[in-house]
């Protein structure tokens, strides 16, 4: 495998191919660069790549860093950790859409998005062996605002994989694969991260490595085809930028997926970040009760999840319907949140857990895969496209926590977290309707 590194268009347009004139009605992309067709071992590479970048990030966010910056200064952790996490939020929120966009007009032989991933895959693990030695918020802001963002160039690129290399009747089986792999890796993070507590700088440097090696992996035995010839227009910034601009007019089934995962991701995260403070103060347990309740009630979530995204997936594309599993998994969460509020017990919160838990697994097996099929001009730029769609899942769990103390401060206690999820869910559902482009 060459390791040339990536080209950028600048030059005048050739015509159009004649292999871009003849792709199939069916097919993964529809532009002049293509890449080969899914293998058996893509399925389950996506969901290992997937569980290995979401177990770094769940066990960095969850518990190393956290230790980290204790241990720099008790008595401001929390400010001094709100300080690191609100800085990188604002660098990494455009990183996925950016990185996105030039990994669609990339140049190399070995592809669009394998020089990304690699490139991002190498330097999150050079910055994380520094990491763990590192005594200064200031540092330790600045290393990890880098983490984070190249943490974003893997996954954005490897995102595009999907509608890159799966035709639409099997994108719901792929979204599972990748669903499977991000909640499994949550889980596992932050259970291999616990056993490094001891030992931070090393926790770091297991991740960064295990990141490094199994994007290696993903790239050496699912070859993409070079793109070295590829056909792009000239470049120019003053385009580049109105790319990320994408009109609810002219493209109106994209507005209304992005709206729609906005609403999604909030009613969800709203009372999932507050769990802790929902045990203890509206629950009425122990903090270590509450403590080791909130174990319980990932497991209940997870069990639940992986059941429901392997089945939705694939029925869904046999099926070939995606919207009616997300409404499903709407109803499901408005029911799950509905719990506490009738059953303010631990019994109500692992009921909530376990049917919210089904309700996402529905809604995370499906909702990837349509994104894919909202894609302006067909997923010609689908790296950057999916990218811009992730901002809608990266603002509102940024905005949860804030709009949860109002919420907690104003309205009247935690009551007023599960009727405003119940809503922003419900309101998700309905914003799916106009889309007219998915079944």
């Amino acid at each position: 495998m060459s390791t040339h590194s990536p080209e950028f268009d600048a030059v005048e347009p050739l015509p159009a191919t004649a292999a871009a004139a003849s792709t199939p009605v069916d097919s993964p992309v529809d532009t002049t660069v293509s890449s080969p067709v899914a293998t058996r071992r893509l399925l389950p590479s996506l969901g290992v790549t997937s569980l290995v970048l979401f177990a770094t990030y769940a066990g960095l966010i969850a518990v190393l860093l956290p230790l980290q910056v204790t241990a720099i200064d008790p008595a401001q952790k929390v400010a001094n950790l709100a300080i690191v996490t609100t800085t990188s939020f604002v660098f990494t929120l455009f990183a996925q859409p950016i990185v996105g966009a030039f990994s669609d007009r990339t140049r190399s032989r070995m592809g669009r998005r394998a020089p990304w991933m690699i490139i991002g895959a190498a330097v999150g693990a050079i910055f994380l062996a520094g990491l763990g030695s590192l005594t200064s918020i200031l540092w330790i802001t600045i290393f990890w605002v880098v983490i984070q963002v190249s943490l974003n160039a893997l996954q954005g690129p490897l995102s595009a994989i999907t509608p890159d290399r799966f035709p639409r009747s099997r994108r719901g089986i792929a979204s599972a694969m990748i669903g499977i792999g991000t909640m499994a890796g949550g889980t596992i993070g932050v259970i291999v991260a616990g056993q490094f507590a001891a030992n931070i700088g090393i926790g770091y440097t297991v991740f960064g490595v295990a990141v490094l090696v199994f994007t290696l992996a993903f790239v050496l035995l699912n070859r993409d085809y070079s793109s070295k010839d590829a056909v792009h227009p000239p470049f120019s910034w003053k385009q580049f930028f109105a790319g990320f601009w994408i009109s609810p007019r002219t493209n109106p089934d994209f507005a209304w997926a992005f709206a729609a995962r906005f609403l999604f991701i909030l009613g969800y995260f709203v009372t999932f970040g507050y769990q802790l403070f929902i045990l203890t103060d509206y629950i009425k347990l122990s903090i270590p009760a509450a403590t080791s309740a909130i174990a319980l009630l990932s497991l209940a979530s997870l069990v639940t999840t992986l059941v429901s995204v392997s089945l939705a997936g694939w029925l869904s594309d046999k099926l070939g319907r995606r919207k009616v599993f997300i409404y499903v998994a709407s109803v499901l969460m408005v029911i799950g949140l509905a719990v506490p509020l009738a059953m303010p017990t631990l019994t109500g919160m692992l009921v909530m857990s376990a049917v919210n838990g089904f309700g996402f697994g529905l809604y995370m097996a499906c909702d990837t895969a349509l994104m894919t099929e909202v894609l302006p001009g067909g997923g010609t730029a689908a790296a950057k496209d999916l990218g811009i769609l992730n901002v809608a899942t990266n603002i509102p769990q940024a905005l949860s926590p804030s709009i949860a103390a109002v919420l907690i401060g104003v309205l009247g206690g935690y009551q007023a977290l599960f009727i405003f999820g119940m809503i922003a869910v419900a309101l998700a559902a309905l914003v799916l309707i106009p889309i007219k482009s998915v079944r």
